[in-house]
């Protein structure tokens, strides 16, 4: 037991100096952005036999270029951390959408804020896996740049093939599970995709946040060198990064 103690109070401990060195308008942006994804997450704009489209596709890039920026400035770990406390903000606020949701009489109120079990659950899933993906995957080919790590070559390498999968691990899976495996169980979102349609998402979106991340991508290497020069995070990466956050 009081290993598992000193892990927690070691954990808890990195979180709060983690939240101490990141930006709060970086964490506030990307927390943000990850609730606004998954309310946006439950409709369908574009249904065609061989590809569907769901509103998340307007915010999801922001969450992706947050975690590039902070896995190449504090590590995968911390970024893989930043992720599960945004997910868990996120199933909170979504508890009190549903609160209000059952609260309100207002039938598009309760289809905004109510949500479903099924896409949070899908959602909640496919983020986390993609996340870690993104992450380490985002570090490995960090490594393979070892003259310059901190050049721009590098940081386009990490962050457009590290994007790229793990925006099809994430697509994928939470449309899968929300469309394809959930909706079989009573009380799920009855809406209902194809296993081509699954895929056709998957790569159309991985894709065009592809393209956005590559339009965004300058500002995301300037906001990761200003804060290499300023030394941004001292904290976090002397206590935590002793040997380089690759």
């Amino acid at each position: 037991m009081k290993k598992v103690g000193d892990f927690v109070r070691n954990q808890w401990q990195m979180m709060t100096i983690l939240l101490r060195s990141i930006p709060t308008f970086v964490v506030v942006i990307f927390i943000l952005a990850i609730i606004t994804m998954n309310l946006l997450a439950q409709f369908t704009i574009l249904s065609l036999p061989w590809l569907a489209l769901n509103a998340g596709i307007f915010v999801s890039w922001i969450v992706f270029l947050v975690m590039d920026v902070v896995t190449k400035h504090y590590g995968a770990r911390a970024a893989t951390m930043l992720s599960v406390i945004a997910i868990f903000i996120n199933l909170l606020c979504s508890f009190v959408f549903l609160g209000i949701s059952r609260l309100s009489s207002v039938a598009m109120l309760d289809m905004v804020l109510g949500g479903q079990w099924s896409v949070l659950t899908a959602s909640t899933i496919a983020f986390v896996v993609s996340a870690i993906v993104n992450n380490y995957l985002n570090v490995a080919i960090g490594r393979l740049f070892p003259a310059d790590p901190d050049g721009k070559a590098a940081y386009v390498a990490r962050t457009y093939i590290s994007t790229f999968i793990s925006q099809c691990v994430d697509n994928f899976l939470f449309v899968f599970l929300a469309f394809m495996i959930l909706p079989m169980i009573p009380g799920a979102l009855p809406v209902r995709w194809t296993l081509w349609q699954c895929i056709g998402c998957s790569l159309t979106c991985a894709v065009l946040e592809l393209a956005t991340e590559a339009v965004f991508s300058p500002l995301g290497y300037r906001i990761s060198e200003i804060w290499r020069q300023k030394n941004v995070g001292s904290e976090y990466i002397s206590k935590y990064c002793p040997n380089g956050v690759l």
